[in-house]
């Protein structure tokens, strides 16, 4: 009996395998610190057995994928400077594979299927989160908050926020019924559990924020393509200057007091200034990838003491950008927010030019959601993660063709007009 390969590589016809790996990879990212090396090697071999089967339709041309590998192969090049380098080649070798897999998956995988994989996915995370989790004291705000099987609330609060966002996306956008419909509101219930659980400030803000905007564009899809892109800059503007007018007026101080945060949104803005006095010890190329958080070096223990981590490890700056810079530089964070910002900038072109970009729409919240993120978070630096997975995904879709119809031309007023010719005679078959 032979299996044909679209079981495996060709998008849509892949369905049952695609959900099956996106939901396994998700609980991978999830937990792998619980399940050790094993859980690693069965991410691997969820997605590299996939070359053999086609190398030609799930590796592409990497010749239009160059930009997407320029923040790993930095990482790779800072061991030659790294403060750690065996720390340092360890962690970039993990993260140009996870760069790969996630490119193998955005080859193979379309849009529903992702969708539809990362409903299962987090609703099986967080299913074990509450049959294995726990409560956690913070000695930072002196709250108990539910972490999950995690260490962090924040994590947990992460995943809350994608599955409430891709049960969203599969009712409101992609138009899912039945089973899926099912599927979605049970994960969606269960994320909000979670969510409220976690009592984490950060996602319960980048969720509602990303929800709220992707149900205003629903209302620009019945605009024509040129409209669309008129009504956007206006919103954009607007939107730029109410965010600016809200920090200067104390928005951002009444926002965080309502859930019970102050200023310092707990000793990150302190966190930020260490960090960015780590970057003027070595601006342009860092420390190296991940040698800075290193048992015995002087300043993140001191940090982790201030901070109260016992294990002294799992800690950051909060910040992608800070903590990027800190380990690779300058170079380093422009070459990651180069990525960050096509993905974004991107699918918002496709969005606004096609007919109709289901793709692109869904896409579009997922970088915007790991864009707000990255100011409080470092969804996207680290391997194994589902937020640089996602990252990753979200990019490489730009290099592949849309599908979606382009609009036909308009007349200057955006009305298609028929004029009929005087010189028309019927033409009569013989």
């Amino acid at each position: 009996m032979q299996i044909a390969k679209s079981t495996f590589i060709r998008p849509g016809s892949n369905a049952t395998y695609g959900m099956v790996a996106v939901a396994l990879s998700f609980f991978v990212f999830a937990y792998s610190s619980r399940f050790g090396q094993a859980s690693i090697l069965a991410y691997y071999g969820l997605w590299f057995p996939l070359v053999l089967i086609g190398y030609r339709s799930t590796l592409g041309n990497y010749q239009k994928q160059l930009w997407l590998f320029a923040f790993g192969v930095f990482t790779c090049l800072s061991i030659f400077w790294s403060a750690v380098p065996s720390i340092t080649a360890r962690a970039a070798i993990q993260y140009m594979t996870h760069i790969i897999c996630a490119l193998i998956a955005m080859r193979t995988l379309d849009i529903r299927t992702l969708t539809r994989g990362g409903i299962a996915g987090v609703g099986l995370v967080l299913l074990y989160s509450i049959l294995f989790g726990y409560y956690a004291y913070d000695p930072l705000d002196g709250t108990y908050s539910f972490v999950g099987a995690f260490d962090s609330k924040n994590q947990l609060g992460f995943y809350a926020s994608l599955g409430i966002y891709f049960a969203f996306a599969a009712v409101f956008i992609l138009g899912e019924r039945r089973i899926w419909l099912l599927g979605g509101g049970i994960a969606g219930l269960l994320s909000a559990y979670c969510l409220l659980a976690s009592q984490s400030a950060t996602s319960v803000l980048t969720t509602g924020l990303v929800v709220v905007l992707s149900i205003g564009m629903r209302g620009i899809l019945f605009l024509s393509p040129r409209q669309r892109k008129r009504l956007f800059a206006v919103l954009a503007v607007t939107g730029l200057a109410v965010a600016v007018a809200g920090i200067n007026f104390g928005g951002v101080d009444l926002v965080l007091g309502a859930f019970g945060k102050d200023s310092t949104l707990t000793g990150r803005t302190y966190l930020w200034q260490q960090g960015i006095e780590a970057i003027w010890q070595h601006p342009f190329f860092g420390v190296g990838y991940q040698a800075y958080w290193v048992q015995g070096f002087s300043e993140p223990e001191r940090l982790w003491d201030e901070f109260y981590i016992a294990s002294r490890a799992g800690f950051h700056f909060h910040n992608t950008f800070i903590e990027t810079t800190v380990e690779t530089g300058l170079i380093g964070v422009c070459l990651l927010i180069a990525i960050l910002l096509t993905a974004v900038i991107g699918h918002i072109k496709r969005f606004l030019s096609d007919i109709r970009n289901d793709e692109s729409y869904v896409l579009l919240g997922v970088a915007t959601l790991l864009l707000i993120r990255a100011f409080v978070e470092i969804d996207i630096l680290n391997p194994y993660h589902v937020g640089s997975f996602l990252f990753y995904f979200t990019a490489g879709k730009l290099t592949m063709k849309t599908r979606a119809p382009k609009a036909a031309p308009l007349v200057p007023d955006d009305r298609m007009e028929f004029v009929p010719s005087m010189n028309w005679e019927p033409r009569i078959s013989r």
